[in-house]
């Protein structure tokens, strides 16, 4: 292959890039990303970015000489705006277009938003920045939106000093993701901070001075962030031939089509150690997956399907949480270790009969490693968790 494009310049498209300089590519490598910053972190922009703790030279993540040892054909501040899968072109935002003989699509997420201006919302490094400057004590923020990146961003928020409004339209934020036991266990942490957590309530709209309630109600605000969920950025493949379904709909090796990967939160492929098609929207399946595309795309006659445990964290008040496996869908859970009441413990969670996840708050990183191993192994759940703890389930879900 002569010429190799990566469309997307962030965790993903940099770990595909990184592998396969690094497997012995030696041909021409295009890096094209709609943002004009080099790649960086993602994560920490609703943390350290937004509280101020860090400053954005501690985002990149590579300096710009090891960027430069690369040899990219780097193309930053132009989107891809269509590809020709036939002539095997990348259209961009400035007319050019891009030949590949390989082709990696990274192009992530971008967020949902509510009807009505004025709204932040929080996936680049402008929108933290933009932010940011905005907090502060007595400031009040209306967060729309109780996901793990709205919980994050009111955490921040209360440590600034603001007042802020948490609204959520479940019953129990998260629970569809970690059961509702353990959802009740994250919100009440919000209560007990002072936050104004409110569930069960829908935003209609936007407006100049908060947001407009289904029933009517105003909740007033200075500032408003909207944290409802994300869209996969696809738009661009709409003439390309490729199956777009939530996201670019990839097969077990992360194969789109004719030389075309997929890659990070924008691919939708078929997991064979869980048997199901998924699109994972976290840090370290991104940088993953990005090494694993550009390998089976050089070596199609050596390429490995990607069959990864998924893993993400998340940074609230006092909390530490983590997570391994897949937890949405998930028949059962059960606390094995700690306590719930005292937000130490290590749940498990169930899939069929088989042990599909684990999620542990506020306790030491081994406390959960042997349940990864049981995820990844594929181990039975009556034989991985205790006879007692079955008996007795937090959670069901029908």
């Amino acid at each position: 292959m002569k010429r190799i494009v990566v469309v997307g310049a962030s965790a993903a498209g940099l770990a595909a890039a990184e592998t396969l300089r690094r497997e012995g590519y030696d041909g021409t490598l295009t890096l094209v990303g709609d943002e004009p910053h080099a790649p960086y972190d993602r994560p920490p922009l609703s943390k350290q970015i937004l509280s101020g703790e860090w400053g954005t030279k501690q985002l990149p993540l590579r300096p710009y000489q090891v960027l430069d040892s690369l040899g990219l054909d780097l193309r930053l501040g132009v989107a891809a705006t269509g590809l020709d899968t036939t002539d095997r072109t990348v259209r961009l935002a400035d007319g050019s277009q891009v030949a590949y003989d390989g082709l990696i699509v990274a192009t992530g997420v971008r967020p949902r938003r509510l009807p009505g201006e004025g709204a932040h919302v929080l996936r680049t490094l402008d929108d933290a920045l933009a932010l940011r400057g905005l907090l502060g004590p007595g400031r009040r923020l209306v967060v729309v939106g109780a996901g793990f990146l709205g919980a994050e961003a009111t955490a921040v928020a209360w440590k600034l000093g603001a007042r802020v409004t948490l609204i959520e339209p479940a019953p129990v934020p998260l629970a569809q993701a970690v059961g509702h036991e353990v959802g009740g266990v994250l919100s009440r942490a919000h209560l007990e901070h002072g936050v104004d957590l409110r569930t069960g309530v829908s935003v209609s709209a936007v407006t100049e001075d908060g947001v407009l309630l289904d029933d009517g109600e105003l909740v007033g605000a200075d500032e408003i962030l909207v944290a409802i969920g994300s869209l996969p950025n696809t738009d661009w493949l709409a003439d390309s031939g490729l199956t777009v379904r939530d996201g670019l709909v990839c097969d077990e090796y992360c194969q789109a089509g004719q030389g075309v990967y997929g890659a990070g939160d924008v691919a939708r492929w078929y997991n064979p150690l869980f048997g199901v098609s998924m699109r994972i929207e976290h840090r370290t399946n991104a940088a993953e997956q990005g090494m694993a595309a550009a390998r089976n795309l050089l070596r199609p006659e050596a390429r490995k399907p990607f069959a990864p445990v998924p893993y993400f964290w998340s940074d609230q008040y006092d909390m530490k949480i983590q997570a391994y496996g897949y937890l949405r869908g998930h028949d059962e859970v059960a606390v094995v270790d700690g306590d719930l009441a005292e937000r130490r413990f290590v749940a498990a969670y169930r899939t069929g009969d088989r042990v599909t996840g684990a999620l542990a708050v506020g306790m030491p990183p081994k406390a959960i490693r042997l349940w990864r191993q049981a995820v990844a192994t594929g181990a039975a759940w009556r034989e991985a968790v205790p006879t007692e703890t079955t008996g007795a389930p937090v959670n069901e879900v029908a």
